[in-house]
């Protein structure tokens, strides 16, 4: 998404990571890769878990996109990462 965020914020869209570390690790991390989109930690991984992301065996979050609308609803979900090209597909329409 770092790569991208110009054909995000185009389309409308707001990118962020969640992720079960602490704030201020994700701090760190955020300066040293120049991401410039926020970085909000998910304790617990209640947020990872609740969209099915959460691996118990691995203890860890599998990377995945979700663009949720104003509506609230999920437009677009995937595994990996997919892309600008490939998740902006699934804008709809301001």
């Amino acid at each position: 998404m770092r790569d991208e965020i110009e054909q995000y914020q185009a389309a409308g869209v707001k990118p962020f990571g969640v992720n079960p570390a602490a704030a201020e690790n994700h701090a760190g991390y955020a300066r040293r890769l120049r991401l410039p989109f926020a970085l909000l930690s998910d304790p617990g991984a209640l947020v990872a878990r609740g969209y099915g992301v959460y691996q118990e065996r691995e203890q860890a979050v599998k990377r995945s996109v979700y663009l949720i609308g104003r509506d609230g609803r999920i437009h677009f979900s995937s595994w990996g990462a997919p892309g600008a090209e490939v998740s902006l597909e699934h804008v709809p329409p301001r």
